[in-house]
């Protein structure tokens, strides 16, 4: 039997804690019941009898978890396994709601939460945010845990880099052990009481923001937990809104940060087999902005997920009951209000075409870009962070959201902060129209051949370090072969001195700095001049430079794109290197892009053709598209869907081009076209039709349907109110 047997499809899906609600069914594959409690069964039949595949999420790190704190678990108290900072304040994520550490105690006990799951029916099983605060490790528990796991007395992650960068490791390692204790454990039990398999998934937040907030995840590790089929990426306005520093100016930037964080989280599936869902949310967990801003910062992230063609999963919302029921500040800040009519109308268009989209490709011919360029990134970056600023009373900062006066803080310290050193190097090539790839360095030794479709891979150890001396072995194999290595460094970074493998060897074979193992791999000596430098049939370009300087002015950008630009050159591939002023794809009749802002030109973009923009409620059929810089567009290509391929629908045959609503049941007899369209309640569902002439009339139900033929375009637009039960449409000529 297979890990990975379904019994449906489950190309999207959504989380719910509340019961069943007609008003927030979006119609999806599945859905994840969130947490455990004495109304989980009453919660899994009511999603069921309305047709889901039924999957659990709980939090691993937190959760209602009174019962193990205050003893009524095992008969003893486990608040000393909180995360605590220095000071003494623990993290609570709300009231009697702390973040914990991952001890074998509190893994065994989730495992009985897991078991009613399991004992309930559940498919699939969630384990969402395996979070440890960088800041914090000051808790009794943590304290055995660094005895038993390095035999020695615990010492303060403050007291020095080397000591944070320790303590980190080892909460990433405890949250390893606690997930595959409980992944495995509940695998089995499964089988043994039912003779079936439940698979086991890690929504999780990206390395990127992980690493910005400071907050130490296993992420690249769990790539070797076999009991582990795959992935949520929990990448959505809130952590893709958080400010970064880009030729000087901080400030958010919602899109590029999305593209480099959906970027990084496809490796963790890369090559693996394993499943991935890319997340988006409506809106976001503070409550405080308006609509506009949400529906502003959704579109960013969803053409950001979809510039990754090779993701065709996606967990389109969130908590769909406090969007599609919540109220949220008005424009003015007078009260509150519900989501707009149109809006929710685009939404449920928007998840729709989600649950297409893996039966498309990138079409070939599109856009000429800058391929093959990627920066390396290692889960050690999480290590490096720890204790940022401090107030009056020794309190670390909780949680990154940019709102750190600027008047507390060193230069250093809001270089760190915003971690300008990856961003740096990340933002002018992605800035540039440079489809840049996160690598995740830790993958270069799990799977043979990971780098060898990249041309040039930019590194630096002013961030993060390699966890292994084989990873630049690797990299030497890869420059020898052809490939171009930027190496962009200045020695400055404190946690170069930290106890690691290429300081603690006997002998000659001790290095102050990682880097200077990666030259002396290639045959360059451990401290090379700056700048190029051939390797076999490829290149080392050195620049001697703290890549955090290199977010803080044009020049630093320019240094970075010259840069690639030259590498390529020294490959005989000058040519290749093309800037552009949009990101831009085609998935089947689907066209993604994204004009980036910031530049010197401020170039926009022009698509002709025949659209229909998917971010518009009435799905408007266009023939020029005009994007200024930092504008996006999802479009329906209709040239596309009347390709030979599609002629004879193209000639007479109605079909379903997009809609607002999940359709089934198309079928189409003696001049009748008739469907079910199904969606949440209380909806205006909008349908676009291909028909090549207008319809005589449209009935929704036993009502009259509005509807319009546009006849250049030869599509009909449908409205009818929402159901989840389904709506029979018909049109007859």
């Amino acid at each position: 039997m297979s890990r990975k047997t379904k019994t449906k499809p489950e190309w999207t899906g959504f989380q719910e804690s509340r019961p069943y609600g007609p008003k927030y069914d979006l119609r999806t594959d599945f859905v994840m019941v969130y947490g455990i409690g004495d109304d989980l069964p009453a919660r899994i039949e009511g999603w069921k009898k309305a047709g889901y595949t039924i999957h659990l999420m709980t939090g691993v790190s937190w959760g209602e978890y009174q019962d193990y704190l205050f003893g009524r678990f095992d008969g003893r108290d486990h608040w000393d396994e909180a995360q605590t900072e220095r000071s003494g304040k623990q993290f609570l994520h709300g009231k009697d709601v702390p973040y914990m550490v991952p001890t074998i105690s509190f893994a065994e006990y989730l495992a009985t939460y897991i078991k009613k799951a399991i004992d309930c029916g559940i498919e699939a099983i969630h384990m969402e945010e395996p979070e440890f605060w960088a800041q914090s490790g000051y808790e009794e528990a943590f304290k055995r845990e660094w005895l038993n796991y390095y035999g020695e007395d615990w010492i303060p992650p403050h007291s020095s880099p080397d000591a944070q960068y320790r303590a980190s490791k080892l909460k990433a390692a405890m949250y390893y052990r606690a997930l595959d204790r409980i992944c495995s454990q509940m695998k089995e039990y499964a089988l043994v009481t039912y003779g079936r398999t439940v698979r086991f998934y890690v929504p999780t937040h990206s390395l990127i923001n992980y690493t910005q907030w400071r907050i130490v995840s296993p992420e690249a590790m769990l790539v070797s937990m076999p009991a582990c089929d795959g992935f949520i990426a929990q990448i959505w306005t809130g952590t893709a809104r958080t400010p970064n520093v880009y030729q000087g100016v901080r400030r958010e930037r919602t899109f590029e940060t999305a593209y480099l964080e959906y970027g990084i989280m496809q490796e963790l599936t890369r090559g693996t087999g394993r499943e991935m869902w890319f997340l988006h949310d409506p809106i976001e967990d503070n409550p405080r902005y308006t609509w506009s801003d949400y529906r502003f910062n959704y579109r960013q992230t969803v053409v950001a997920s979809l510039l990754h063609p090779e993701v065709k999963q996606y967990e389109v919302c969130p908590w769909p009951r406090r969007v599609f029921e919540g109220k949220y500040p008005t424009q003015d800040g007078t009260g509150k209000e519900t989501i707009p009519d149109d809006y929710a109308t685009v939404l449920l268009t928007v998840m729709s075409v989600l649950r297409d989209m893996h039966n498309h490709e990138e079409e070939a011919g599109g856009a000429a870009y800058t391929r093959g360029i990627g920066l390396c990134l290692a889960n050690s970056a999480m290590y490096q962070r720890g204790d940022v600023i401090r107030d009056n009373e020794g309190h670390g900062s909780f949680k990154y959201d940019g709102t750190e006066s600027a008047d507390s803080l060193t230069a250093e310290q809001r270089d760190l902060l915003d971690w300008s050193a990856f961003y740096g190097l990340a933002l002018p090539l992605v800035k540039k129209g440079i489809p840049l790839r996160p690598v995740q360095l830790d993958n270069i030794l799990t799977f043979p051949g990971y780098i060898e479709d990249y041309r040039v891979l930019l590194l630096s150890y002013e961030f993060m370090k390699p966890e292994h001396p084989g990873i630049h072995q690797a990299i030497g194999q890869w420059v020898r072969e052809g490939g171009v290595l930027i190496y962009v460094g200045d020695g400055s970074d404190p946690f170069h001195n930290v106890q690691e493998w290429w300081n603690r060897a006997a002998g000659s074979r001790t290095y102050a700095r990682p880097e200077e193992h990666l030259f002396e791999a290639m045959g360059l000596g451990r401290n090379p001049e700056e700048g190029e430098h051939a390797v076999g049939s490829g290149s080392v370009l050195y620049l001697q430079a703290n890549p955090a300087s290199l977010s803080k002015s044009e020049q630093g950008a320019a240094l970075v794109t010259d840069s690639v630009s030259r590498a390529l050159a020294l490959r005989g591939e000058a040519r290749d290197y093309q800037e552009s002023a949009a990101l831009q794809i085609q998935r089947g009749p689907y066209v993604i892009a994204q004009v980036l802002d910031e530049s010197a030109s401020e170039e926009g973009a022009v698509l002709h053709g025949s659209f229909l923009d998917l971010f518009e409620a009435d799905l408007p059929v266009l023939n020029r598209i005009t994007l200024k810089p930092g504008d996006n567009c999802l479009l329906y290509d209709l040239n596309y869907a009347a390709q030979p391929a599609a002629s004879t629908t193209a000639a007479g045959t109605p079909s379903v081009l997009i809609s607002s609503s999940r359709i089934r049941d198309e079928r189409f007899e003696a001049g009748v076209f008739r469907f079910v369209s199904e969606s949440p309640s209380d909806m205006n569902v909008s349908i676009r039709i291909r028909a090549g002439a207008s319809p005589k009339r449209v009935t929704a139900g036993q009502i009259e349907a509005e509807f319009h033929h546009d006849s250049a375009s030869g599509t009909t637009l449908i409205r009818h109110a929402g159901s989840p039960e389904g709506v029979a449409i018909t049109l007859e000529w």
